[in-house]
């Protein structure tokens, strides 16, 4: 098992946009209970599916497995909680970490997050300027919070 620690952020600019490219996602879910998050994921013309164990603090179980692209873009449009989750991903290198940075559509735009994936809980980490409030305790921007409570009914 891989533990995934990681923090969220709110981003307050968008000055991150001319450091990376942009990767279309389309990501659904077919289980969103807090215990056990299953999540298929289309990213540019790969698939994955994504185990989540309950979050504690910053950490969680994780398991990644590559699938087939056809039988995600099946799983996503027949088997997952609707509505998809659709985003623009980019990928931020700066000292040491890699930023992704997320800006949502639908029902979740105006949305952008940046994650960090860390080491350990402790691990310093040069803040980007264009980096607001800290939300990696706030579930409602979980992306499997998003599709049930998306952004734009807050």
């Amino acid at each position: 098992m891989a533990v995934e620690i990681e923090r969220k952020y709110l981003v307050v600019s968008d000055d991150w946009k001319r450091l990376a490219k942009p990767v279309f996602m389309r990501q659904g879910y077919l289980s969103s209970q807090p215990e056990r998050i299953v999540r298929v994921r289309i990213e540019g013309e790969s698939a994955m599916m994504t185990i989540k164990g309950k979050t504690v603090g910053i950490s969680r179980g994780e398991w990644e497995y590559p699938i087939p692209l056809d039988d995600a873009k099946d799983l996503l449009d027949n088997l997952c909680e609707q509505p998809l989750i659709e985003k623009n991903r980019y990928r931020i290198a700066v000292d040491d970490v890699v930023w992704e940075v997320d800006e949502f559509f639908g029902e979740n735009a105006g949305l952008v997050v940046a994650e960090v994936e860390l080491l350990d809980a402790d691990q310093k980490f040069t803040r980007p300027d264009w980096l607001g409030i800290e939300v990696s305790h706030d579930h409602r921007y979980a992306n499997a919070n998003l599709f049930k409570n998306p952004y734009s009914r807050w």
